[in-house]
């Protein structure tokens, strides 16, 4: 197949560039690197079935020739990007959900929405089912990333039900690995970089709110195996094994082997005011359709996580 992967350059998209051309397709990465980086697909450089084409999907997009798939992962998906960048992470998940839908239905192609789980806001329904419809506080200083994925939802499905495009919506939970940026704002990098530093973990609260983390490779498998499955609405992609940011943080110490602390900090501002209190997916339907589930185990995934930020900080 010839792809195109929006977000190309970034966390999850050069992964699953990885993995598209290891299975023998031609790849066509597009990002406009403002949250990606050249160095997360520096190693495909030369790849006779790779091409990276710099462009905001904001604006109309051009591809030459025919495209088998579309997926489309170009987003501002950390808190840092989206606080800081509002209006163009609603351009994003509108105009770029837009340019990308018209670019599948012209080629024909399939089209794969990456959402996320931010669609079930402060959720009242626990864990999250795809058919719980969210609480979500439109207005909020989140709302911009949380309502520009759900609009971006209700945009898929219109073209498939009125111009018979063929459609996938993957809801993305908590994902971390290697090509993660260290500043953005995330649980993950915030937590293993502080720990290899050896400053103290900054736990925002009392430590309670929970969430759970899928390694990326699993993610990937999973948007892969979606993509070739016929599978009506959205579905979850997380792992369901839920836990405390404070057992969290105290997993990052154990792992890295740091002698880090943790400290409390109660940040009383309107950016944390709409912060899920809990996370988890229902991923029953993941397993029923798609024959999926995430397999590898935390301290794995953060072994490969810390070797990676090690390298980043210069600490190796």
């Amino acid at each position: 197949m010839r792809i195109l992967i929006t977000g190309g350059a970034g966390f999850i998209g050069s992964h699953l560039c990885d993995r598209y051309l290891a299975e023998g397709h031609e790849v066509i990465a597009m990002d406009n690197l403002s949250t990606g980086s050249v160095d997360n697909i520096a190693h495909l450089a030369g790849h006779e079935r790779f091409e990276f084409i710099k462009h905001d999907v904001t604006k109309y997009i051009y591809v030459a020739g025919p495209l088998d798939a579309v997926l489309h992962l170009a987003s501002l998906p950390s808190p840092v990007d989206y606080l800081n960048y509002p209006i163009q992470t609603l351009k994003v998940g509108a105009l770029g959900t837009h340019n990308s839908l018209g670019l599948a239905m012209a080629k024909g192609a399939k089209f794969l929405l990456a959402s996320t789980s931010e669609v079930y806001g402060d959720p009242l329904v626990h864990p999250q089912v795809e058919t719980y419809w969210g609480n979500v506080n439109p207005i909020g200083l989140r709302g911009v990333y949380d309502e520009s994925k759900r609009f971006a939802e209700s945009l898929t499905m219109a073209y498939h039900r009125y111009h018979h495009v063929e459609t996938r919506i993957v809801r993305i939970f908590n994902t971390y690995g290697p090509r993660m940026r260290s500043n953005d704002g995330r649980v993950v990098p915030n937590f293993v970089c502080q720990a290899l530093r050896g400053e103290p973990l900054t736990v925002y609260g009392d430590g309670s709110r929970t969430r759970s983390f899928c390694y990326v490779d699993d993610l990937v498998a999973g948007i892969v195996r979606l993509m070739n499955t016929e599978v009506e609405g959205p579905v979850n992609l997380g792992n369901p094994q839920e836990m405390s940011i404070f057992n969290f943080a105290q997993k990052v110490i154990d792992v890295t082997g740091s002698s880090s602390e943790i400290t409390f900090v109660h940040p009383e501002d309107a950016r944390t005011r709409d912060d899920p209190k809990v996370r988890c997916p229902d991923t029953t339907k993941a397993r029923k359709t798609l024959g999926w589930e995430a397999i590898v185990p935390l301290e794995e995934g953060l072994r490969r996580t810390a070797d990676y930020f090690r390298q980043k900080l210069g600490l190796a």
